[in-house]
């Protein structure tokens, strides 16, 4: 300003200064911000001075403490010495110490991707965007795979973390994929281990699929979630997007379940289409696959069948046939089913259970003998599994009004055993006509019922007649001449 003005005051003028004050700065030779001296000292007494050093000798110990705690802790210690409004200057002094004088923080080191080199996976619960099947809460996970050069993405449905899931999901991943990258990222994967009852085995099996695969398995270090942060932030967005095409769908319920996968797919898709490029620098450097996938499944071999007809698989009870009862049989364990296997022959195919101490009894493999020991139904531990809809239900209660226990026991289990030898959804219909008539539920009245519906006419002998076309004319004129 000096220099492009003839004199001192008609510079000091132009920047609204006094004169006195543009000479002081000019014989100084310094700018009024260098001038000023910045603000260290405090314009009010500390209030914890006085218990500073016992407030440090806790972070000291324990640097983790949050600001309120200690708070609290020196109210109850020197009472009527501290204010609640005074926490924010606790709060405010303890986050100095920590960044002047307090442990060093962990520090997160960006890491460089390269194509075809690395997929991470995770397992993510998926229950909180509310999904539901026909109106039904869809409680589910999502086994989610990422290629962290290309972020290039997609998973499998499923219901438990065990190795079951994670074999078909990173199967399934890899195979969409056409190949294979070098390294396969996971986390700790304690709760899959937890769940499997046998950590040992679980880390062969885990072994065995990587190198049927011919990938580097790596897991993070125990308390690091961090080092699968990849997949974690893929996570979080695949959800928000779930979440957002939810909106824009304007219905969270699905018909069916098949339908739900297609829209993931769908979306899926989407998600991938703006990552084609680096994509395709990815598939460059993937390796092959090999001749066929592995097995997803858990081999259980030597499993007894108890007197109750009935084995334990994964801390759960399923019946199998009683013919099988004192035999040992061999289990198949697959995502989302069972297979029995007796003398190298498949004998049972059995939803599987999800959680623990669950069980699934079908009444057709044992209700033979439940019929002979018609007595040991009332006091049936699995009693419920023994009515397969609400009619079945309905026709127990109205015998047991009818007649003594050991009677109603008897009629039900014969109306049961009609179920089991012949069909179970016309049984259900007889009991359903009976119901509604207010008829008096007996095996003898139901079996005739059962005998009838059996020789009445299929659909595809039900006739039609023809419809009347006079008739319809004649209301298209009154319609036409304005007549209601």
């Amino acid at each position: 300003m000096l220099q492009n003005e003839k004199t001192l005051a008609s510079a000091a003028a132009k920047a609204d200064m006094d004169e006195k004050t543009a000479r002081k700065y000019k014989r100084l030779r310094m700018l009024p911000s260098e001038v000023k001296k910045p603000h260290t000292w405090r314009t009010r007494k500390d209030p914890f001075d006085s218990v500073w050093e016992h407030v440090s000798s806790l972070l000291g110990v324990n640097s983790g403490l949050f600001g309120k705690t200690i708070f609290q802790y020196l109210q109850r210690e020197y009472p009527g010495k501290f204010a609640d409004g005074q926490i924010r200057t606790l709060q405010r002094k303890i986050k100095n110490w920590r960044a002047i004088e307090g442990p060093s923080r962990e520090v997160f080191f960006p890491q460089e991707h390269y194509p075809g080199m690395l997929g991470a996976s995770d397992f993510t619960s998926m229950n909180k965007l509310g999904i539901t099947i026909s109106g039904v809460q869809f409680d589910h996970l999502f086994y989610h795979f990422v290629l962290t050069y290309s972020n290039w993405e997609t998973g499998t449905i499923c219901f438990s973390e065990n190795f079951e899931s994670l074999s078909e999901g990173i199967q399934n991943a890899l195979w969409e994929l056409g190949g294979v990258p070098k390294e396969h990222l996971t986390d700790r994967l304690s709760t899959a281990v937890n769940n499997s009852g046998n950590p040992e085995k679980f880390t062969d099996r885990y072994a065995a699929l990587m190198r049927h695969y011919g990938l580097d398995g790596r897991r993070t270090n125990p308390g690091s979630p961090n080092e699968n942060g990849d997949v974690e932030q893929s996570n979080r967005r695949f959800k928000d997007a779930v979440d957002q095409s939810l909106m824009l769908r304007g219905s969270r319920d699905f018909s069916t379940r098949e339908e739900y996968a297609i829209f993931l797919r769908q979306l899926l898709d989407q998600l991938n289409s703006g990552r084609r490029e680096r994509f395709k620098e990815d598939l460059k450097k993937l390796g092959r696959l090999p001749m066929k996938r592995l097995e997803s499944c858990n081999r259980l071999d030597n499993i007894r069948v108890r007197g109750s007809s009935t084995i334990r698989v994964n801390h759960n009870t399923y019946s199998v046939n009683s013919r099988l009862i004192d035999e040992h049989v061999n289990i198949r364990l697959y995502v989302e089913h069972l297979e029995v296997w007796y003398g190298q022959k498949k004998v049972e195919t059995i939803p599987r259970l999800l959680g623990a101490n669950k069980h699934r009894i079908n009444y057709r493999h044992i209700i033979d003998w439940l019929v002979r020991k018609p007595g040991a139904f009332a006091n049936y531990k699995w009693r419920e599994d023994m009515f397969p809809t609400v009619r079945f239900r309905m026709a127990y209660d109205s015998l047991m009004k009818a007649h003594a226990t050991s009677v109603a026991a008897k009629e039900y289990l014969k109306i049961l055993k009609l179920a089991a030898h012949e069909s179970e959804s016309t049984v259900d219909g007889v009991l359903r006509i009976m119901i509604d008539a207010g008829m008096k539920i007996e095996f003898e009245t139901v079996d005739n019922l059962y005998k009838s519906e059996m020789t009445m006419p299929s659909v595809k002998d039900v006739t039609i007649p023809q419809p009347n076309l006079i008739q319809y004319d004649a209301l298209c004129m009154f319609q036409m001449a304005g007549i209601k």
